[in-house]
């Protein structure tokens, strides 16, 4: 397996539109790098100029130490699954899976040993004989799994691959991916949408928005000290609550003042804080959702009087939806079986304690920078 190098990479289509800018990314042997973000964000451009399909507008692109800007997509030892799985119809599995291997002029013993063994990897060995009609939708993505497998290239690239399952089968076939990906000791570089299948599937996650590299870090880095609000409310399942106010600082104490109530600052923050208080104030705070409760305390906490407006049962746990007069959509991702036998009703006015320990500061402004 090889490194991946991306340079000073830009992408200016026909009329000055800028799709990537100044892209510099270093992906290591065996990593699994997932780049995120919403449409429209440059992620599958970046992709599609690692394969070759794309041209350069400037910067280089290197694989295994090689630059690869002039190079074509056939030489470059890589394998792409697309999302639309791109099967050949009157082929069968078989026929499929080793279209590569017979264009290498491998030997027939070759081919069928290197597809027999790919398609045990994936549980495929009794399909080798059907044609991609007679499969379901998991059954085809393990196929053109299978046919980049086969190939045993330098770089795995794989673009928005689950995106036309089901729900659950994208659950299964995103566990199928990482477990190969430990098994093969492949570097993969993986694009999606889904911030869910970016936290559970990427070593390192790059979110990206507007064509430019909004935070590049493990996933749990990203989730726990998101550099901007962009990132904080992309990443997280509900996402991050903001709540828009200043800061205030009274007798030496700060608080942040959110308009119908006022919580104290933890300590970890007040020294980047500090300042903004005597300049004005204005920040925006950010709050998971599963660092809210409606009922009890929470370590650190201080409450705010919330409405409930809708509640969402999901088993052990429940979506809570509240609002101030300020702040019209904030979520509580609650435990359950905490909340007593009926807990929270619509309509219901409850005291939600915020666990301060756990707040996010950010500049104002839909992509402030972090403060604290």
């Amino acid at each position: 397996m090889a490194t991946v190098q991306l340079e000073h990479v830009r992408k200016v289509y026909e009329g000055g539109f800028e799709a990537v800018h100044d892209f510099n990314l270093a992906i290591k042997e065996r990593e699994f790098i997932v780049l995120v973000g919403p449409s429209g964000c440059g992620k599958s451009t970046t992709l599609r100029m690692i394969a070759g399909l794309e041209d350069i507008t400037s910067g280089t692109v290197s694989i295994g130490g090689k630059v690869m800007n002039k190079v074509a997509p056939k030489d470059r030892d890589i394998a792409m699954v697309f999302q639309s799985y791109a099967l050949y119809p009157h082929m069968t599995v078989f026929e499929n899976m080793a279209f590569a291997l017979k264009l290498r002029k491998l030997s027939k013993p070759a081919i069928t040993d290197k597809v027999q063994r790919a398609a045990g990897v994936l549980g495929i060995v009794s399909e080798l004989g059907k044609r991609p009609k007679q499969l379901s939708g998991g059954q085809r993505q393990r196929v053109a799994l299978g046919r980049a497998i086969v190939r045993e290239p330098q770089c795995f690239l794989f673009d928005e691959p689950l995106s036309n399952l089901d729900a659950k089968l994208r659950v299964e076939m995103r566990a199928e991916i990482k477990r190969l990906h430990l098994e093969l000791g492949s570097t993969t570089v993986y694009v999606t949408h889904d911030q869910e299948e970016a936290i559970t599937l990427g070593d390192r996650v790059v979110v990206m928005k507007d064509g430019y590299v909004q935070q590049c870090a493990s996933a749990l880095e990203i989730y726990r000290r998101p550099a901007n609000r962009f990132v904080a409310g992309f990443l997280g399942t509900p996402p991050m609550n903001f709540f828009e106010g200043r800061v205030v600082d009274e007798g030496g104490r700060l608080w942040f003042d959110e308009g119908t109530g006022k919580l104290p600052v933890p300590a970890r923050a007040a020294e980047a804080l500090r300042a903004r208080a005597a300049g004005g104030g204005s920040v925006v705070m950010g709050v998971r959702p599963e660092a809210l409760a409606t009922g009890g305390a929470a370590p650190g906490g201080a409450t705010l009087a919330m409405k409930v407006w809708l509640v969402q049962p999901l088993g052990a746990k429940m979506d809570v939806y509240l609002q101030t007069e300020r702040h019209p959509r904030i979520v509580a991702h609650v435990d359950a079986s905490t909340e007593g036998a009926a807990g929270p009703a619509v309509g219901d006015t409850v005291l939600a304690t915020v666990d301060m320990n756990r707040a996010h500061f950010f500049e104002p402004g839909d992509n402030g920078a972090a403060l604290a």
